[in-house]
């Protein structure tokens, strides 16, 4: 079924990275192979239409294209994102899972650079089956 979404990340030298799905869902993985385009073309934020596909390791994108203009929309920094922190009755952040997820994931990357995707996507589900026992995410 092909679907469209925006690149989370994406490591050019690495060669791969994530994609959310407009719909809403897990990020599905991206990897270069997968790509008839320059790959310096995906950057956070960029659109895309994709075909998901179960790999080996869980979601993947397959037949990719950029659609939309050439003028991508990049997203702010997760410090940045001021629109993912929001306080409720003076209780604190409460994100939702794909907030929790792209900021994890933007954190993660840097410190961790030598993580597999399999680790990467393996890790983000301990966290966010972890943050919906304490009530950090809501959906």
């Amino acid at each position: 079924m092909v679907t469209t979404g925006r690149v989370i990340r994406f490591d050019e030298f690495r060669g791969y990275g994530f994609v959310s799905q407009d719909e809403g869902g897990d990020d599905v993985f991206l990897h270069v192979n997968d790509l008839d385009f320059d790959k310096r073309l995906v950057t956070p934020g960029t659109a895309l239409e994709f075909v998901v596909e179960e790999g080996d390791r869980g979601l993947k994108a397959t037949e990719v294209r950029i659609i939309g203009s050439a003028e991508k929309a990049v997203l702010p920094a997760p410090a940045a994102r001021q629109d993912f922190h929001r306080e409720e009755d003076g209780v604190g952040d409460v994100l939702t899972t794909r907030e929790l997820l792209s900021e994890f994931t933007e954190t993660l990357l840097p410190a961790a650079p030598t993580l597999t995707a399999e680790q990467i996507l393996s890790v983000r589900r301990c966290v966010v089956t972890v943050a919906r026992s304490h009530g950090w995410i809501e959906d």
